[in-house]
């Protein structure tokens, strides 16, 4: 059984992360995000149940039941220990899910060659050592603001490690200030390099 190349994409808020997610799929790529992973396990009932206790009903959507991840992300951005509280509930199950996806591709008669995952705290949270390689994606400041409704983007990045040391800890980095199209030449020159 051969494993696929396992690939982390990670960088700031707003840098493209998902886009180059997309682009590697387009390469041939098997893909799954972090933020895949979350809403899935934000719906499991023993998670739900968990994080309904301790953030409150007011993140549950009146129309379906489920976990309003808006409202969710309201309360931890707020709240330094809610924050912590949820990242020390997911980081784990959500690497146990990846390392099944992964694990299950390995399995397949025809496996991709290459399977990637976008992990925005990777160094943070000390993934790096499931991956055989690491692409960072990193833009300037003002652009990303202005790509990411997300506010409070420079409190939230106050705990990442600076992009300049995820740069150099990382196996390819790209700087994402031009075309979709020049992102997607990056992410082919990548996948020539791991599958060539």
């Amino acid at each position: 059984m051969t494993r696929p190349v396992a690939v982390a994409i990670t960088g700031g808020i707003g840098a493209g992360k998902s886009e180059a997610l997309k682009a590697f799929a387009r390469h041939g790529a098997a893909i799954v995000s972090s933020d895949e992973i979350v809403h899935h396990l934000l719906r499991r009932d023993a998670v739900r149940e968990a994080v309904v206790a301790r953030m409150g009903h007011g993140i549950v959507s009146p129309e379906d039941g489920e976990i309003d991840r808006q409202a969710l992300a309201t309360v931890v951005f707020n709240d330094r220990d809610a924050l912590a509280w949820l990242e020390q509930l997911l980081h784990p199950l959500v690497t146990e899910e990846y390392l099944t996806w992964r694990d299950d591709l390995a399995a397949l008669p025809n496996a991709p060659r290459v399977c990637v995952t976008e992990v925005p705290l990777l160094y943070e949270s000390g993934g790096a050592e499931r991956f055989d390689k690491v692409v960072v994606i990193t833009a300037p400041g003002k652009l990303r603001h202005a790509r990411s409704p997300v506010t409070g983007i420079d409190e939230r990045e106050l705990r990442l490690l600076p992009e300049k040391e995820k740069v150099a800890l990382a196996d390819y980095a790209y700087v994402n200030t031009g075309s979709v199209e020049e992102l997607d030449a990056f992410v082919g020159s990548v996948m020539h390099d791991l599958t060539g």
